[in-house]
C-alpha cells in the first residue's frame, strides 16, 4: 500500500474492499458513455474503471495527484486516463460541464462535498448516471419518496430530475482505510436528460423544508405572502396542516410554477 496518510481537510477515506469495487462495477449501466471519477485517491476503483472504459478523473490533493500519475502513466500515455489537478466544485463553474460528451459519475465522493457534487451533476446536461459512495444518510435523502421522514428538498429534486434513483447496496466502515465513523452507500441515480434544475427552484425548496416538523405554509410563508398561499393550497387541494415531507414532488413543482415563476412575470409586466 502507497505510504500517504489520509487528509482530514479532503474527507479522505480509502476504499480497499475489492468485493466493493467490483460490485459498483458490475453497477455500471451498458452504454458508451464516457467515466468521470470525482477524488480518486489512491486509484483502487480507477484502475477497475479504467479497464471497461476511457476515464476523466479530478484530484484536487496534490500528494495523490503525484501518485496517481506514477502509478496510471500507461493508461494516461495511451490516453484511456486523463487525471486532472483541480478543484471539482471550482472546475465545474469555469467549464459549466466535466466532460465535453455524454457521461457517468462513478466515484466514491468526500463526505463533506457529495451533497454539492450529486447536485452539480444534476445541473450538469453532459452527466446521465450517478453511481457514488456517500453517506447512508445523504443517499437515504436523494432516494426518499414522499411520506418518508427522510424525504427533504434533495429527494423532490431526485424525484423531478430523474428516471430512477435507489441506493443498491451499504458498505461497512471496515471497508475503508481509516474506516469512517458512518455506514456508506452505494447510491444510483438515473437522470431525466430532458429535465434541466433551476437554481432558484432549490433555494424555494430550502425555504419549504427550513423547519420540517412545523406545517408547509407556515415554511413558505418566509418567501410566499400568506394569501397567496391559501388560495394555491384550496387549487392544488392541499390540506393547510400538511408538513413538508408529506407533500408530492409534482406539487411542489405545481407551487414553485404558480407562486415564483407566474408571480414574477406578473410583476414584470406590471
Amino acid at each position: 500500500m502507497d505510504k500517504i496518510k489520509a487528509k482530514k481537510k479532503y474527507g479522505q477515506n480509502f476504499l480497499k474492499d475489492d468485493t466493493v469495487l467490483s460490485m459498483i462495477i458490475q453497477s455500471m449501466p451498458n452504454n458508451n458513455n464516457h467515466i468521470v471519477e470525482i477524488g480518486p485517491g489512491l486509484g483502487d476503483l480507477t484502475k477497475n474503471l479504467v479497464k471497461c472504459k476511457d476515464v476523466t478523473a479530478y484530484e484536487v490533493d496534490t500528494d495523490l495527484f503525484a501518485i496517481l500519475k506514477t502509478k496510471f502513466a500507461i493508461p494516461i500515455d495511451s490516453g484511456s486516463l486523463t487525471l486532472i489537478h483541480a478543484d471539482v466544485l471550482e472546475s465545474w463553474t469555469k467549464q459549466k460541464s466535466l466532460h465535453n460528451s455524454k457521461y457517468d459519475l462513478i466515484a466514491n465522493l468526500p463526505y463533506y462535498i457529495a451533497t454539492n457534487i450529486i447536485l452539480r451533476a444534476f445541473e450538469d446536461e453532459a452527466c446521465e448516471h450517478i453511481i457514488v459512495m456517500v453517506q447512508k444518510e445523504v443517499a437515504e435523502k436523494f432516494s426518499a419518496n414522499e411520506g418518508d421522514k427522510e424525504f427533504s428538498a434533495l429527494g423532490v429534486i431526485s424525484k423531478l430530475c430523474s428516471i430512477e434513483s435507489k441506493i443498491l447496496f451499504d458498505v461497512p466502515p471496515e471497508s475503508f482505510d481509516p474506516p469512517p465513523k458512518v455506514t456508506s452507500s452505494i447510491l444510483y441515480i438515473k437522470k431525466d436528460m430532458s429535465k434541466t434544475m433551476d437554481k432558484n427552484f432549490n433555494s424555494f425548496l430550502k425555504a419549504c423544508f427550513q423547519q420540517p416538523r412545523k406545517k408547509l405554509s407556515k415554511n413558505v410563508s418566509s418567501i410566499v405572502p400568506k394569501e397567496t398561499i391559501s388560495s394555491l393550497f384550496e387549487e392544488l387541494e392541499i390540506s393547510d396542516n400538511i408538513r413538508p415531507h408529506e407533500l408530492s414532488a409534482s406539487l411542489y413543482s405545481q407551487i414553485y410554477t404558480k407562486a415564483i415563476i407566474d408571480g414574477r412575470e406578473q410583476n414584470s409586466t406590471e
